[in-house]
Protein backbone atom coordinates (compact mmCIF):
# COMPACT_ATOMS: atom_id res chain seq x y z
CA UNK A 1 0.00 0.00 0.00
CA UNK A 2 2.81 2.42 0.95
CA UNK A 3 4.64 1.73 -2.31
CA UNK A 4 1.46 2.50 -4.20
CA UNK A 5 0.92 5.78 -2.34
CA UNK A 6 4.46 6.86 -3.15
CA UNK A 7 4.11 5.98 -6.82
CA UNK A 8 4.23 8.96 -9.21
CA UNK A 9 1.04 7.73 -10.86
CA UNK A 10 -2.39 6.76 -9.58
CA UNK A 11 -2.30 3.13 -8.49
CA UNK A 12 -5.24 0.89 -7.70
CA UNK A 13 -5.22 -2.82 -7.04
CA UNK A 14 -6.90 -5.03 -9.61
CA UNK A 15 -8.77 -7.11 -7.07
CA UNK A 16 -10.30 -4.00 -5.44
CA UNK A 17 -11.16 -2.08 -8.60
CA UNK A 18 -14.61 -2.21 -10.16
CA UNK A 19 -14.80 -3.24 -13.83
CA UNK A 20 -15.60 -0.38 -16.21
CA UNK A 21 -15.64 0.25 -19.97
CA UNK A 22 -13.26 2.56 -21.80
CA UNK A 23 -13.43 6.09 -20.36
CA UNK A 24 -12.30 9.21 -22.27
CA UNK A 25 -9.32 10.88 -20.60
CA UNK A 26 -8.42 7.75 -18.60
CA UNK A 27 -5.92 5.05 -19.56
CA UNK A 28 -6.07 1.93 -17.38
CA UNK A 29 -3.06 -0.36 -17.72
CA UNK A 30 -2.63 -3.86 -16.31
CA UNK A 31 0.85 -4.19 -14.81
CA UNK A 32 2.71 -6.40 -12.36
CA UNK A 33 3.36 -4.59 -9.10
CA UNK A 34 6.84 -6.12 -8.55
CA UNK A 35 8.51 -7.45 -11.67
CA UNK A 36 11.46 -5.36 -12.88
CA UNK A 37 12.54 -4.57 -15.51
CA UNK A 38 8.95 -4.70 -16.73
CA UNK A 39 6.99 -2.81 -14.08
CA UNK A 40 6.56 -2.07 -10.40
CA UNK A 41 4.43 0.15 -8.18
CA UNK A 42 7.18 2.79 -8.03
CA UNK A 43 6.96 3.29 -11.79
CA UNK A 44 10.54 2.10 -12.33
CA UNK A 45 10.00 -0.42 -15.15
CA UNK A 46 10.14 0.17 -18.88
CA UNK A 47 6.47 -0.76 -19.21
CA UNK A 48 5.75 2.07 -16.76
CA UNK A 49 7.75 4.49 -18.93
CA UNK A 50 5.98 3.40 -22.12
CA UNK A 51 2.58 3.69 -20.40
CA UNK A 52 3.50 7.22 -19.27
CA UNK A 53 4.49 8.14 -22.82
CA UNK A 54 1.13 6.94 -24.18
CA UNK A 55 -0.88 8.68 -21.45
CA UNK A 56 1.01 11.94 -21.97
CA UNK A 57 0.45 11.83 -25.72
CA UNK A 58 -3.27 11.32 -25.19
CA UNK A 59 -3.46 13.85 -22.33
CA UNK A 60 -5.00 11.10 -20.25
CA UNK A 61 -4.79 10.18 -16.60
CA UNK A 62 -2.83 6.95 -16.15
CA UNK A 63 -4.27 4.41 -13.75
CA UNK A 64 -2.79 0.99 -13.00
CA UNK A 65 -4.55 -2.24 -12.24
CA UNK A 66 -1.86 -4.18 -10.38
CA UNK A 67 -1.97 -7.88 -11.09
CA UNK A 68 0.79 -10.55 -11.01
CA UNK A 69 1.62 -11.48 -14.59
CA UNK A 70 1.61 -15.19 -13.77
CA UNK A 71 -2.04 -15.08 -12.68
CA UNK A 72 -3.73 -14.32 -15.98
CA UNK A 73 -3.50 -10.80 -17.36
CA UNK A 74 -6.02 -11.40 -20.11
CA UNK A 75 -8.80 -12.28 -17.69
CA UNK A 76 -8.34 -8.81 -16.16
CA UNK A 77 -8.27 -7.19 -19.59
CA UNK A 78 -11.36 -8.98 -20.87
CA UNK A 79 -13.11 -8.41 -17.56
CA UNK A 80 -12.73 -4.64 -18.21
CA UNK A 81 -10.57 -4.08 -15.13
CA UNK A 82 -8.02 -2.49 -17.46
CA UNK A 83 -7.81 -1.34 -21.09
CA UNK A 84 -4.27 -2.13 -22.12
CA UNK A 85 -1.41 -4.58 -21.59
CA UNK A 86 1.89 -2.97 -22.61
CA UNK A 87 3.54 -6.23 -23.72
CA UNK A 88 1.87 -9.20 -25.34
CA UNK A 89 2.90 -11.84 -27.84
CA UNK A 90 1.43 -10.89 -31.20
CA UNK A 91 -1.33 -13.30 -32.17
CA UNK A 92 -2.31 -14.30 -28.63
CA UNK A 93 -5.76 -15.91 -28.64
CA UNK A 94 -7.15 -14.18 -25.55
CA UNK A 95 -6.95 -10.57 -26.78
CA UNK A 96 -6.61 -8.21 -29.70
CA UNK A 97 -3.09 -6.98 -30.37
CA UNK A 98 -1.30 -4.18 -32.13
CA UNK A 99 1.42 -4.82 -34.67
CA UNK A 100 4.72 -5.76 -32.99
CA UNK A 101 6.86 -2.85 -31.84
CA UNK A 102 9.88 -5.02 -31.01
CA UNK A 103 11.10 -8.59 -30.96
CA UNK A 104 13.25 -10.34 -28.38
CA UNK A 105 14.30 -13.84 -27.44
CA UNK A 106 15.95 -16.15 -24.98
CA UNK A 107 19.63 -15.64 -24.23
CA UNK A 108 22.48 -17.71 -22.84
CA UNK A 109 24.13 -16.02 -19.89
CA UNK A 110 27.70 -16.83 -18.85
CA UNK A 111 30.62 -15.28 -16.98
CA UNK A 112 33.16 -13.47 -19.08
CA UNK A 113 36.30 -15.59 -19.33
CA UNK A 114 34.49 -18.83 -18.46
CA UNK A 115 34.99 -20.29 -21.93
CA UNK A 116 31.22 -20.80 -22.20
CA UNK A 117 30.47 -17.56 -24.04
CA UNK A 118 30.42 -19.44 -27.35
CA UNK A 119 27.43 -21.61 -26.41
CA UNK A 120 24.58 -20.43 -28.64
CA UNK A 121 22.55 -23.59 -29.27
CA UNK A 122 20.41 -25.81 -27.07
CA UNK A 123 21.91 -28.75 -28.95
CA UNK A 124 25.45 -27.92 -27.76
CA UNK A 125 26.77 -31.16 -26.18
CA UNK A 126 28.54 -29.19 -23.45
CA UNK A 127 25.17 -28.44 -21.86
CA UNK A 128 24.85 -32.07 -20.71
CA UNK A 129 27.80 -31.57 -18.35
CA UNK A 130 27.00 -28.05 -17.07
CA UNK A 131 24.79 -26.78 -14.26
CA UNK A 132 22.15 -24.68 -16.06
CA UNK A 133 19.90 -22.07 -14.49
CA UNK A 134 16.34 -21.84 -15.85
CA UNK A 135 13.22 -20.02 -14.73
CA UNK A 136 10.50 -22.35 -13.50
CA UNK A 137 6.87 -21.81 -14.37
CA UNK A 138 4.05 -23.71 -16.00
CA UNK A 139 1.77 -21.95 -18.49
CA UNK A 140 -2.02 -22.26 -18.56
CA UNK A 141 -1.80 -25.16 -21.01
CA UNK A 142 0.60 -27.09 -18.77
CA UNK A 143 3.74 -26.39 -20.76
CA UNK A 144 7.05 -25.15 -19.38
CA UNK A 145 9.24 -22.50 -21.02
CA UNK A 146 10.44 -23.27 -24.57
CA UNK A 147 14.10 -23.70 -23.48
CA UNK A 148 13.10 -26.17 -20.74
CA UNK A 149 11.03 -28.24 -23.14
CA UNK A 150 13.69 -28.18 -25.85
CA UNK A 151 16.46 -29.14 -23.43
CA UNK A 152 14.46 -32.16 -22.31
CA UNK A 153 14.32 -33.34 -25.93
CA UNK A 154 18.12 -33.13 -26.05
CA UNK A 155 18.41 -35.18 -22.84
CA UNK A 156 19.46 -32.21 -20.69
CA UNK A 157 17.30 -32.58 -17.59
CA UNK A 158 19.04 -33.64 -14.38
CA UNK A 159 21.48 -30.74 -14.37
CA UNK A 160 18.88 -27.93 -14.45
CA UNK A 161 18.57 -25.54 -11.50
CA UNK A 162 15.19 -23.81 -11.24
CA UNK A 163 14.50 -20.22 -10.23
CA UNK A 164 10.93 -19.28 -9.41
CA UNK A 165 9.05 -16.50 -11.18
CA UNK A 166 6.70 -16.08 -8.20
CA UNK A 167 8.50 -13.05 -6.77
CA UNK A 168 8.29 -11.74 -3.21
CA UNK A 169 10.65 -10.11 -0.69
CA UNK A 170 12.94 -13.15 -0.69
CA UNK A 171 12.52 -14.47 -4.25
CA UNK A 172 13.75 -11.89 -6.72
CA UNK A 173 13.83 -11.74 -10.55
CA UNK A 174 17.58 -11.09 -10.55
CA UNK A 175 18.32 -14.32 -8.64
CA UNK A 176 19.04 -16.31 -11.81
CA UNK A 177 21.50 -13.64 -13.02
CA UNK A 178 23.20 -13.51 -9.62
CA UNK A 179 23.52 -17.30 -9.66
CA UNK A 180 25.73 -17.07 -12.75
CA UNK A 181 27.76 -14.21 -11.26
CA UNK A 182 28.33 -16.19 -8.02
CA UNK A 183 29.18 -19.41 -9.90
CA UNK A 184 26.20 -21.23 -8.41
CA UNK A 185 25.41 -22.30 -11.98
CA UNK A 186 27.67 -22.42 -15.04
CA UNK A 187 25.23 -20.82 -17.47
CA UNK A 188 21.62 -19.69 -17.48
CA UNK A 189 18.96 -19.35 -20.14
CA UNK A 190 16.95 -16.19 -19.57
CA UNK A 191 14.31 -14.18 -21.43
CA UNK A 192 16.14 -11.30 -23.13
CA UNK A 193 14.59 -8.21 -21.47
CA UNK A 194 15.13 -9.62 -17.97
CA UNK A 195 18.66 -10.75 -18.79
CA UNK A 196 19.72 -7.50 -20.45
CA UNK A 197 18.49 -5.32 -17.59
CA UNK A 198 20.18 -7.18 -14.75
CA UNK A 199 23.39 -7.91 -16.67
CA UNK A 200 23.71 -4.16 -17.19
CA UNK A 201 23.54 -3.72 -13.39
CA UNK A 202 25.88 -6.59 -12.50
CA UNK A 203 29.26 -5.80 -10.94
CA UNK A 204 30.58 -9.14 -12.29
CA UNK A 205 31.34 -9.12 -16.04
CA UNK A 206 28.69 -11.27 -17.73
CA UNK A 207 28.09 -12.12 -21.37
CA UNK A 208 24.75 -12.48 -23.14
CA UNK A 209 24.67 -14.72 -26.22
CA UNK A 210 21.46 -14.96 -28.27
CA UNK A 211 20.31 -18.42 -29.32
CA UNK A 212 21.24 -18.69 -32.99
CA UNK A 213 18.03 -20.54 -33.88
CA UNK A 214 14.88 -18.43 -33.56
CA UNK A 215 13.00 -21.71 -33.85
CA UNK A 216 14.73 -24.82 -32.53
CA UNK A 217 15.07 -27.09 -35.57
CA UNK A 218 14.77 -30.37 -33.67
CA UNK A 219 11.76 -29.49 -31.55
CA UNK A 220 9.99 -26.67 -33.41
CA UNK A 221 9.82 -24.55 -30.25
CA UNK A 222 10.16 -20.79 -30.91
CA UNK A 223 12.94 -19.01 -29.02
CA UNK A 224 12.13 -15.42 -30.02
CA UNK A 225 8.86 -13.53 -30.25
CA UNK A 226 7.25 -10.47 -31.80
CA UNK A 227 5.89 -8.29 -29.00
CA UNK A 228 2.98 -5.88 -29.36
CA UNK A 229 0.36 -4.43 -27.02
CA UNK A 230 -2.91 -6.12 -26.11
CA UNK A 231 -6.42 -4.66 -25.94
CA UNK A 232 -9.85 -6.28 -25.85
CA UNK A 233 -10.76 -7.80 -29.21
CA UNK A 234 -13.86 -5.62 -29.55
CA UNK A 235 -11.96 -2.34 -29.00
CA UNK A 236 -11.03 -1.85 -32.66
CA UNK A 237 -11.05 1.96 -32.61
CA UNK A 238 -8.92 2.06 -29.47
CA UNK A 239 -6.46 -0.43 -30.99
CA UNK A 240 -6.20 1.58 -34.21
CA UNK A 241 -5.57 4.82 -32.29
CA UNK A 242 -2.93 3.04 -30.25
CA UNK A 243 -1.29 1.70 -33.41
CA UNK A 244 -1.09 5.20 -34.88
CA UNK A 245 0.64 6.41 -31.72
CA UNK A 246 3.04 3.45 -31.69
CA UNK A 247 4.02 4.10 -35.30
CA UNK A 248 4.67 7.76 -34.56
CA UNK A 249 6.57 7.18 -31.32
CA UNK A 250 8.36 3.98 -32.32
CA UNK A 251 11.89 5.43 -32.08
CA UNK A 252 11.19 6.82 -28.60
CA UNK A 253 9.84 3.47 -27.42
CA UNK A 254 12.91 1.69 -28.77
CA UNK A 255 15.00 4.27 -26.91
CA UNK A 256 13.27 3.32 -23.65
CA UNK A 257 13.98 -0.36 -24.30
CA UNK A 258 17.63 0.45 -25.03
CA UNK A 259 17.95 2.41 -21.76
CA UNK A 260 16.84 -0.74 -19.91
CA UNK A 261 19.27 -3.01 -21.77
CA UNK A 262 16.49 -4.88 -23.59
CA UNK A 263 17.87 -6.90 -26.53
CA UNK A 264 15.53 -5.82 -29.34
CA UNK A 265 15.76 -7.78 -32.60
CA UNK A 266 14.25 -6.70 -35.93
CA UNK A 267 10.58 -7.63 -36.13
CA UNK A 268 9.93 -10.56 -38.46
CA UNK A 269 6.79 -11.30 -40.41
CA UNK A 270 5.43 -14.69 -39.42
CA UNK A 271 2.65 -16.89 -40.71
CA UNK A 272 -0.12 -17.71 -38.27
CA UNK A 273 -0.19 -16.76 -34.62
CA UNK A 274 2.93 -15.70 -32.79
CA UNK A 275 2.07 -17.63 -29.62
CA UNK A 276 4.76 -16.73 -27.29
CA UNK A 277 5.97 -15.34 -24.16
CA UNK A 278 6.36 -12.60 -19.91
CA UNK A 279 8.39 -12.47 -16.81
CA UNK A 280 11.57 -14.36 -17.20
CA UNK A 281 10.19 -16.03 -20.15
CA UNK A 282 7.06 -14.79 -21.78
CA UNK A 283 3.59 -16.64 -21.88
CA UNK A 284 0.00 -15.70 -22.34
CA UNK A 285 -0.47 -16.56 -18.69
CA UNK A 286 2.93 -15.89 -17.17
CA UNK A 287 7.95 -12.06 -19.74
CA UNK A 288 6.59 -11.15 -20.14
CA UNK A 289 8.37 -13.74 -21.74
CA UNK A 290 5.47 -18.77 -22.67
CA UNK A 291 4.93 -21.67 -24.78
CA UNK A 292 6.24 -17.68 -22.98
Amino acid sequence: MLAGLLAPLLATTGWAQRPAPLTPGLLRVCADMDNLPFSNQKGEGYENKIAELIANEWHSRLEYTWWPIRRGYYRMLNGTYCDLVIESPVGVDQAGATKPYYRSGYMFLSRRGSGLETINSLADPRLKKLKIGVNLFVSSDGEHSPPEMALSRYGVVGNLVGYSVAYDDTTRPEAIINAVAKKEVDVAIVWGPQAGYFVKKSTVPLVLTPLTAEVDSATGYPMSYNIGMAVRRKDHEFRDSLQTLLDRKHSEILGILKDYGVPAFPVKEEKGNDDGPKTSAPSSDSTRASKK
